[in-house]
């Protein structure tokens, strides 16, 4: 009786690793479709296309579907499995991840929807923007994204290190995005004619500056679940500092 009990909690174990290992995976599917959304967005906005920005809005609603989905997969697992200690921390990165990939989507498309209607203005108003703040939207642009692949991967390996390396980089996000405020409002002051204009890349300009904010949440989230840490609202010094004193709860997804 005993070695049947323990058949079937080694059966059990099993299928419950294998169910965690599925919702991890569905995390990081999810995440390359909102990267391949956040760069459909940005090039369209960059270069002025408002076909690939309408391709982007039309390919919201899977972001929202795949959201939805993995949702319902944590919380049967929650309901059947009842999952304790490691187990619950992995479930519950997992429904924050989520939250945060699909906000990154709505950034995506509140980007597209910004370069659709700066498509619509005539060349002479885009113009007077474009060659002073385009350059800083791409290079912001570029740089939110890389921060969000360094995240997935950080989930992807449950790696501490290259999660708070990706925290690190927040203070350039916000860096250069105050600079592209400061020349937007130069540019809106020099002409009234690109106001409309510049209003749209100012709020691209804020999206972006968002997602390397959820980017960071995201790397949260990888240290919570590796060190059992919340290190939300902490200084990263004193993170670093924390977590290199303590040994890891565990490495293993």
């Amino acid at each position: 009786m005993n070695e049947s009990l323990e058949r079937s909690h080694r059966h059990i174990s099993r299928q419950f690793n294998a169910e965690l290992q599925l919702l991890h995976q569905h995390v990081l599917e999810m995440g390359g479709l909102v990267q391949q959304q956040l760069e459909n967005a940005c090039l369209s906005l960059i270069h002025n296309d408002e076909a690939l920005a309408d391709t982007v809005i039309s390919h919201d609603h899977q972001v929202n579907a795949m959201e939805v989905g993995i949702d319902e997969a944590c919380t049967q697992v929650l309901a059947r499995r009842q999952p304790a200690a490691g187990d619950l921390r992995m479930v519950m990165a997992v429904i924050k991840t989520i939250t945060d990939l699909e906000r990154i989507g709505d950034a995506a498309e509140r980007i597209a929807r910004m370069a659709a209607h700066k498509s619509g203005h005539t060349q002479d108003s885009s113009s007077t923007v474009l060659p002073r703040v385009l350059v800083g939207i791409e290079h912001l642009s570029e740089l939110t994204r890389s921060m969000l692949q360094q995240a997935l991967d950080a989930f992807a390996r449950m790696d501490v290190e290259l999660a708070l390396q990706v925290a690190r980089q927040d203070a350039k996000v916000d860096e250069e995005y105050d600079d592209i405020i400061r020349q937007v409002m130069t540019d809106m002051k020099e002409d009234s004619d690109v106001i409309p204009v510049a209003l749209d890349m100012m709020w691209a300009a804020r999206s972006l500056e968002r997602v390397g904010d959820r980017a960071c949440n995201i790397c949260e989230y990888v240290i919570y679940f590796v060190q059992g840490k919340d290190v939300r609202h902490i200084d990263l010094e004193q993170v670093q500092h924390d977590l290199n004193a303590a040994a890891p709860l565990t490495q293993e997804v």
